[in-house]
């Protein structure tokens, strides 16, 4: 891609945010309680599901989100039927069973080992595959990494179109892969429970540290 090119997409870009800004300097209180600050995970939920027009909106908004180098390497799998659950339930620690069998959506966010084939499609501007090829730690740093960075932005974009989440650890990533990834080259990252939450299950939110405690300046 020529030079000309990028600055004119630079100052498109640019352009783009400023008309926003123009509409909308910052998220007033409100939508960051829904997104963040008043939001809590989920670990019960009521009985309607997430449609697939849903999943389509959620994915359009997370695609946006950065990643290092424009790498994208996560993937998402969307489990909604029985047997998907049954075969999730497979990697579960016993306390989260009935968490993903009583979900109606659970997304196993997973990683492409092989990410950086696709940077011609994605980085077309320069050829960034060298940085890859034959380093398999950096490649699963940064593939690790981004894609929790993904996952992340699901988290988001859930409670943004008004979904409740429970994100989830307790499994076994060796089963996932061997159920769902066996003969490619993906591997799984965390699961995400998504709908619509009851919550009569909720218990008292958990402290935070506070600034003092955790931040510093240098």
């Amino acid at each position: 891609m020529s030079d000309m090119a990028l600055d004119g997409q630079r100052v498109s870009a640019q352009d783009d945010i400023r008309a926003l800004r123009d509409q909308i300097s910052a998220l007033d209180q409100p939508a960051l309680d829904l997104i963040l600050t008043r939001a809590r995970s989920h670990y019960a939920w009521q009985d309607k599901p997430v449609t697939d027009a849903q999943i389509h909106r959620m994915y359009d908004i997370v695609k946006m989100g950065s990643t290092s180098m424009n790498t994208c390497p996560a993937r998402f799998i969307w489990v909604k039927s029985q047997e998907g659950r049954e075969r999730l339930a497979k990697s579960l620690k016993p306390a989260n069973v009935p968490k993903v069998m009583g979900a109606p959506l659970t997304c196993i966010i997973a990683w492409d080992t092989e990410f950086w084939h696709h940077l011609p499609k994605l980085f077309p501007h320069d050829d960034r595959r060298p940085l890859f090829d034959g380093n398999e730690a950096y490649c699963h740093d940064t593939a690790y990494r981004n894609s929790t960075l993904q996952g992340a932005y699901l988290m988001i974009a859930a409670r943004a179109i008004g979904l409740d989440i429970g994100a989830m650890s307790g499994f076994s990533n060796k089963i996932v892969d061997e159920e769902f990834f066996a003969g490619t080259t993906l591997k799984s990252n965390f699961l995400l429970n998504i709908g619509y939450a009851d919550e009569t299950a909720l218990f008292q939110r958990l402290p935070r540290f506070d600034f003092n405690e955790v931040c510093s300046f240098a």
